[in-house]
């Protein structure tokens, strides 16, 4: 916004272009057009986080009421062994959160995270845990090697895993180590689970129209460009009164009143993707590793994983 409006100021005030200088009403009307569109984008883009964050709430709710029957709904006369079950199938439920989170943070063709250059730049403020390391590393603390290797094989791990749990509660039940009625509570667990995943999923693999998108891109850009002719026009008709060094004026208002509309625009490209690894994203690493911790003292072990902090204020 600097140099589109000093080119402009310099030639018309050192060199006469006065024709440089346009009617404000053509680029008022365009300013309001962007603002509309802007705003639009803005809300839907932040309604896309906002649900994104809602969508894990209820996966931390659902996660707790799993770990709450499944210790308390699976029962054994061999103590020993019901632990393990207990132990087994929240471990699994482990191993579901990590493919999740993986899955989503899978960089997409239309996501921004890699593609514009002060995102790569930011990078090197944070990290993105899933980024670091790989799936296979992060499943062999939750599920054996047999259950591993099939789900590395698979195309949707997350989805499959919650397959796994259902056949075992299936067995349960038809062992007797889960009554009737205790078995249909933790099936629709597993709906819901398979519902917030869904819901997950939708978001990360529907970009936000293009068409809106672009829209608002070339809306902003023009509305820009032809501000500092716009200020020209307003600020030439009172060289009379004030002398011809308010034209100069046409700088610091263009870059204001420009730089307000571009970050309307960064704003609403960088909640676009709340899944994509960028800074502003929900904390899926942070929430799956929480929920963690909440089940692993459910199971009452003593030796929890830490709670993950924030790394130049940023929470992955």
């Amino acid at each position: 916004m600097l140099i589109l409006s000093i080119i402009p100021t310099l030639l018309f005030y050192f060199f006469g272009w006065t024709w440089l200088a346009i009617p404000w009403v053509p680029v008022a009307l365009l300013g309001t057009a962007t603002a509309f569109i802007s705003g639009f984008k803005n809300t839907q883009t932040y309604n896309r986080t906002w649900e994104a964050r809602q969508v894990y709430g209820a996966i931390i709710n659902n996660s707790r009421a799993f770990g709450i029957m499944i210790k308390d709904f699976i029962r054994s006369e061999d103590k020993v062994l019901e632990k393990k079950l207990h132990q087994q199938i929240i471990y699994r439920h482990f191993a579901w959160l990590t493919a999740l989170r993986f899955q989503l943070r899978e960089i997409k063709s239309w996501e921004n995270i890699k593609t514009k250059s002060y995102n790569r730049e930011y990078l090197q403020y944070y990290k993105v845990p899933e980024w670091e390391s790989n799936l296979e590393e992060g499943l062999k603390n939750f599920l054996n090697e047999s259950e591993g290797q099939y789900i590395l094989s698979t195309k949707n791990r997350a989805a499959q895993i919650v397959t796994l749990q259902s056949s075992q509660l299936k067995k349960l039940n038809e062992e007797g180590k889960i009554s009737d009625y205790n078995y249909v509570a933790l099936e629709n667990q597993l709906k819901e689970l398979y519902d917030q995943q869904g819901k997950c999923e939708r978001i990360k693999n529907f970009p936000y129209p293009r068409q809106f998108s672009s829209i608002n891109l070339y809306f902003t850009n023009l509305f820009c460009i032809l501000l500092p002719f716009g200020f020209l026009g307003e600020f030439s008709k009172t060289i009379e009164k004030f002398g011809e060094n308010i034209i100069w004026l046409t700088i610091p208002f263009s870059m204001i009143l420009g730089w307000v509309f571009l970050v309307l625009e960064q704003i609403g490209e960088s909640t676009e993707n709340p899944f994509e690894g960028n800074a502003n994203d929900v904390p899926i690493t942070q929430i799956s590793r929480n929920i963690e911790i909440d089940l692993r003292e459910m199971l009452g072990e003593k030796d929890l994983p830490p709670v993950l902090t924030a790394e130049n204020n940023i929470l992955m």
